[in-house]
């Protein structure tokens, strides 16, 4: 069996980015949670 995780940055950062994350109203609030948490990463 072949490992099933085989990370790409691109492909990380066009799904989970901060780019992302700001397009939706629901990816805004996780952004603001976060910040509001005091994350030193808010997005990868």
């Amino acid at each position: 069996m072949s490992k099933t995780y085989k990370p790409k940055v691109r492909k990380r950062a066009k799904t989970h980015g901060f780019l992302v994350r700001g397009r939706t109203s629901g990816g805004r609030n996780v952004i603001a949670r976060r910040r509001a948490k005091g994350r030193a990463k808010l997005a990868v």
